[in-house]
């Protein structure tokens, strides 16, 4: 009788489709960029994830089980990527996928999610693979990167009045996709773009791009790359060219990191966003989140991109908790569809069926001498 219930109760979880938690825990799975280029962008996102965890899990959990996250390095890798997320999904068992960061290493595990139906959540990217065609086991949370250069292009072209633009790219999915975007953006306004350049991934070898670019006199670059390249392509213009360029960046570039790394020569250089001023305390989520972070994860710093994995914590538990029976992989999308909107304390995320994006907004930010919206109209 024993061993029959046993066998009963193996065949109802296998049933249920849980996965990734046991009575006490609901584990997900984090690859991402420890080391290489990306790293700060990997670090930070995982400290605001941890963040947000951490303080679900203090609150009681997720009617009583803890959110734990499991990561692992891929260094901006594909390759990497997608070996840590097979890992994850058949030997560790986790949940959900969480917090990956770049366009080249959430398309690497696309077919990884199709096959096993596990939900890829919040990845740090605004690619347009992981939105068209909609793919239901995909969760965005922010802005895509189209939304974002048409952000950018509104403030270069309809405010400064600027009409040579030229682009500074990743030789990869990522900047590809950057480069798209920006070219459809400038097509909208009977543009095209004055020249373009790329450098290779996990690199700073960017004196060519440097001499392909400056050499056009553009009055823009709109950058598509990680910060380590991009701030070595703007002191290199500066310091070997006369250029003055203003320099622009879509959200991935690491806004903190960059300003760091560019030091002196942070004049003159936007960024786009895709969550709201982590440095400013208007909203109660930004302040949950300072709070949080200096409670949890004291040695990180307050940034855009540690307050996107914070924003992507608090959202999982929040879905979490509102799925109404079993928490399954089908049941947990169904609730985010179902229940649609998720107000965290001043960010409201919206979903539905067919819409996987819980962001819309993108705000712009300069970074120099400190870090400052830029308001304008058109």
């Amino acid at each position: 009788m024993r061993v029959l219930l046993i066998a009963c109760l193996l065949s109802f979880l296998s049933v249920a489709g849980v996965h990734g938690r046991e009575a006490s825990k609901i584990l997900v799975g984090q690859s991402s960029a420890f080391s290489g280029s990306a790293r700060d962008l990997g670090i930070e996102m995982r400290a605001g994830l941890q963040a947000a965890f951490a303080e679900v899990n203090d609150a009681g959990g997720v009617r009583g089980r803890a959110i734990k996250l499991l990561s692992k390095d891929d260094g901006y890798e594909p390759d990497r990527a997608l070996q840590n997320s097979k890992v994850m999904v058949e030997e560790d068992q986790v949940f959900a996928l969480i917090g990956q960061v770049g366009t080249p290493t959430a398309k690497a595990v696309l077919p990884l999610v199709a096959e096993r139906g596990i939900p890829l959540f919040a990845p740090l990217t605004g690619a347009a693979v992981l939105r068209t065609p909609f793919n239901k086991n995909v969760i965005n949370v922010r802005a895509s990167y189209f939304q974002e250069m048409e952000q950018l292009i509104a403030y270069l072209v309809g405010y400064k009045k600027f009409s040579r633009i030229a682009c500074f790219y990743q030789n990869d999915s990522y900047g590809f996709d950057g480069l798209k975007g920006l070219e459809k953006v400038l097509a909208k306004r009977g543009m095209s773009l004055l020249t373009s350049a790329s450098y290779e991934r996990n690199t700073v070898a960017v004196m060519g791009a440097v001499r392909t670019i400056q050499k056009e006199r553009p009055q823009a670059v709109v950058m598509v790359g990680a910060y380590a390249a991009c701030a070595e392509f703007i002191k290199l213009s500066k310091s070997k060219t006369d250029s003055d360029a203003v320099f622009a960046s879509i959200s991935f570039v690491g806004t903190e990191s960059l300003k760091e790394a560019l030091g002196k020569y942070g004049e003159n250089v936007i960024i786009s966003q895709v969550v709201p001023n982590p440095h400013s305390e208007r909203l109660a989520v930004v302040q949950a989140y300072r709070k949080a972070m200096a409670l949890y994860q004291h040695d990180v710093a307050i940034s855009f991109n540690s307050f996107e994995g914070y924003i992507a914590g608090r959202l999982f538990a929040k879905i979490a908790e509102s799925v109404p029976a079993a928490l399954t992989r089908k049941s947990f999308v169904t609730a985010m569809e179902t229940v649609g909107e998720f107000d965290l304390g001043g960010v409201v995320l919206r979903f539905g069926d067919g819409d996987h994006q819980g962001l819309d907004d993108v705000f712009l930010s300069e970074i120099y001498p400190e870090i400052q919206e830029i308001y304008f109209s058109e």
